[in-house]
């Protein structure tokens, strides 16, 4: 029998379902095993049972922001590389306040183009 790889996991959260679902898409046809939540809370709550390698998460949503989900992730998941998105000014506000924490995040403009997603997650 072949060896078989093990996928790396990735975690994608985004309130639009939509998004985090065709991200999911993409990523599992380039040979992740990704999977995908809807908030900042279920990401926190996944990322200590799923243990992603990678977590991919919109900044603005409603409940948890994504940088707050990924500051708690990188608490359980030390190893976890998150990339960030989003359309919107606020961000610059709260990666600022992450930075002055001590938290340096990578982050894509929204709307995301897939080769550039998949050049940031093997590179």
């Amino acid at each position: 029998m072949p060896e078989t790889v093990a996928k790396p996991k990735v975690l994608v959260a985004d309130d639009e379902r939509v998004i985090a679902d065709t991200l999911v898409i993409i990523l599992n046809q380039a040979g992740f095993d990704a999977t995908a939540v809807y908030s900042g809370e279920r990401a926190v709550e996944l990322a200590g049972t799923l243990q992603p390698e990678m977590l991919i998460s919109d900044v603005i949503m409603p409940d948890l922001n994504g940088i707050d989900a990924a500051i708690t992730i990188r608490k359980i998941l030390p190893s976890c590389k998150i990339l960030l998105f989003s359309g919107q000014a606020a961000t610059a506000d709260l990666l600022d306040k992450a930075r002055s924490q001590g938290h340096e995040f990578e982050i894509l403009a929204k709307p995301v183009h897939p080769q550039d997603l998949l050049a940031k997650l093997k590179g």
